[in-house]
């Protein structure tokens, strides 16, 4: 009898300390990822701005400040943890436009001026601080998503003034043509995000027709074609569906960052396409925010701008995705 319960014991305590040991293993893991306080900006709070990274260099420009549409352009230095205002941006003032960047030369076009759903586009050399304007889209939009791989730009998704769209355009700039693209097989959506990790762009999250949506795809672009990937919401283990988030990689991750999902958010995931798996990581350490910024060169990133209901934001923080989250810094 006394052997028993001597045994009944024992187990008990195994299982505790299984328990305990997972428990700290899940807190841990969501606990890794902290932020720090990087310069705040120097202009106007404003979001949805156009943006991309060259080398150590983010830019951003245009967007919204809750009373104008804009049309001033910025640089970040990563290094210094400054920033400068450059020239304009040429166009005509506006918000929900996009940007990427060919071989140093950063790219942003399309969006909304208030009144009306744009095509035009320009590019911007960093070595001179000028503007050139290139071929405009053959088609208008705002809230679309753009990326650039293997010398091309990438232009999609998004709302033409009557329905969301998704259709899919190659820009290349040894021509100054755009190249309609067909094999998108994914929903309707604008509001997306994309990241690239190791040639491979990912694209999901947005909205359309009132619904987050949850497909998620990867783009290959050696063959220009797409492939689903799991869905965002797979086996009710991800609460990654939202519009107006940020993606960005780092060291061979993806991330989605922010957004808005029936209010703002500060939720972090981070993908391994290894295994086309998410984990959970320590939330932007900020106020809540859609339509923000991202600058990323791989190495570093920088989460920003963009807003919350009315309240629009100039904070920068940076990102440490594989450190401990420190509540003193």
């Amino acid at each position: 009898m006394i052997q028993t319960i001597l045994k009944y014991r024992a187990a008990v305590l195994l299982s505790m300390v299984m328990v305990m040991t997972y428990s700290c293993s899940s807190d841990d893991e969501e606990d890794l990822g902290n932020w720090t306080d990087s310069s705040v900006f120097d202009g106007s709070a404003r979001s949805s701005v156009a943006y991309f990274t060259v080398g150590s260099t983010g830019y951003m420009g245009v967007g919204y400040d809750g009373d104008d549409y804009l049309n001033s352009f910025w640089s970040y230095n990563i290094d210094g943890d400054y920033w400068s205002q450059k020239a304009d941006f040429p166009g005509v003032a506006r918000n929900a436009a996009v940007g990427f960047e060919i071989d140093g030369i950063g790219y942003i076009g399309s969006g909304y001026d208030g009144v009306d759903e744009l095509s035009d586009f320009y590019k911007y050399d960093p070595s001179t601080n000028t503007w050139s304007e290139i071929a405009s889209l053959p088609v208008v939009r705002r809230s679309a998503i753009a990326f650039s791989a293997n010398g091309y730009g990438y232009f999609g998704t998004g709302y033409d003034g009557e329905n969301d769209m998704k259709d899919f355009w190659r820009y290349d700039p040894s021509t100054d043509q755009w190249t309609e693209l067909v094999g998108f097989g994914g929903n309707k959506r604008r509001s997306a995000t994309s990241f690239t990790v190791n040639g491979i762009v990912y694209m999901g999250t947005g909205i359309s027709n009132g619904v987050y949506l949850d497909d998620f795809w990867a783009f290959d672009p050696s063959t220009e074609t797409w492939t689903q990937k799991l869905d965002l919401d797979e086996e009710d283990d991800y609460t990654i569906v939202r519009s107006s988030a940020l993606g960005f990689e780092m060291n061979g991750y993806g991330y989605i960052a922010c957004g808005e999902s029936s209010g703002a958010l500060t939720s972090v995931w981070e993908y391994d396409p290894t295994t086309d798996e998410w984990d959970l990581k320590t939330p932007f350490e900020g106020t809540a925010r859609q339509d923000g910024v991202v600058f990323s060169n791989s190495a570093r990133a920088f989460i920003g701008m963009g807003r919350t209901g009315s309240l629009y934001l100039d904070d920068l923080k940076e990102f440490f995705p594989m450190d401990e989250y420190d509540d003193e810094d």
